[in-house]
C-alpha cells in the first residue's frame, strides 16, 4: 500500500501499531527494514522514524547492529508492575470520582455501552480501544499529573499484554462485568468503591495473562 506524505513516518507507526496489537507481529518478531520500505513504498528515513515512535512507546526494543524487536514482557515483569498500575489505577478512581460532573458520567455512561456492544459482538480490538478510551478518561478526571505520569510509564510496557489477556477464555465477559462495577462506584460517587473495584480489574487482568501462558504452554508440550 502507497501512504501519503502528510505526516508519514506517524501513518507507518499507526500502521505497524496496529499490525501488532491484531497479532500480525508477535512478541520477539524482527521487523525486517527493507522488506517493510518495499511492503509500504517509502524510504527508510520515515520507516525509521516510526520505528523510533513505536520503541520510544515501549512496543519494540532496539538493539544496537541488529535492529528492532517487538518487545517482550517476562512474567517477573508482569508480577511486579500490575500490583503498582492496579494502586495507581485504584486511586486515579477514587479521585475521579470526587472530581467527575454530571455530564463526565454521562459521557462514561456512553462509553460503558459501547463496550458493551463491543463484548457482546466479541470485536476484541473495538472492546480494548474503547476500554483503553475509559481508562484514560478516569485518569484524566482524577486531575492528577503525577498519577497520570507514572500510569503512563508503566503502560508502555503493558500495552501488548492488556490486550492478549482479552484472549483468555471468559476474560472478555469478565472484563466487562468488572467495567460495569468500576462504572457503578463512579455513578455512586463512592469512592473507595472505585478505587476497590479498579484495582480488582486490574488484579484480574494479571490473572487472565497467567492463566493464558499456562494455557499455552500445555499446548506446547501437548
Amino acid at each position: 500500500m502507497r501512504l501519503v506524505h502528510n505526516s508519514l513516518h506517524q501513518e507507518v507507526a499507526d500502521s505497524l501499531r496496529a499490525q501488532i496489537f491484531e497479532g500480525k507481529w508477535v512478541p520477539g518478531a524482527f521487523l525486517d527494514e527493507p522488506a517493510l520500505c518495499e511492503l509500504l513504498k517509502i524510504s527508510r528515513t520515515p520507516l525509521r522514524e516510526a520505528l523510533k515512535v513505536l520503541t520510544a512507546e515501549g512496543l519494540l526494543r532496539h538493539e544496537p547492529r541488529r535492529g528492532c524487536f517487538v518487545n517482550e514482557v517476562s512474567e517477573k515483569d508482569l508480577d511486579e508492575i500490575f500490583p503498582v498500575i492496579a494502586l495507581l489505577e485504584g486511586r486515579c478512581a477514587f479521585e475521579a470520582v470526587r472530581n467527575a460532573t454530571d455530564s463526565d458520567l454521562a459521557m462514561l455512561e456512553r462509553l460503558h455501552e459501547q463496550l458493551r456492544l463491543h463484548a457482546q459482538a466479541g470485536r476484541l480490538n473495538a472492546y480494548y480501544a474503547t476500554n483503553h478510551t475509559i481508562h484514560e478518561a478516569i485518569i484524566t478526571l482524577a486531575n492528577n499529573r503525577w498519577l497520570a505520569q507514572s500510569i503512563g510509564d508503566l503502560r508502555k510496557i503493558l500495552k501488548l499484554a492488556r490486550l492478549q489477556q482479552l484472549h483468555a477464555p471468559g476474560r472478555l465477559a469478565q472484563s466487562l462485568s468488572e467495567h460495569l462495577a468500576i462504572h457503578a462506584a463512579l455513578k455512586a460517587r463512592d469512592a473507595d468503591a472505585a478505587d476497590a473495584a479498579m484495582r480488582i480489574h486490574l488484579a484480574r487482568q494479571r490473572e487472565a495473562l497467567r492463566e493464558l501462558a499456562a494455557h499455552r504452554k500445555s499446548r506446547l508440550l501437548a
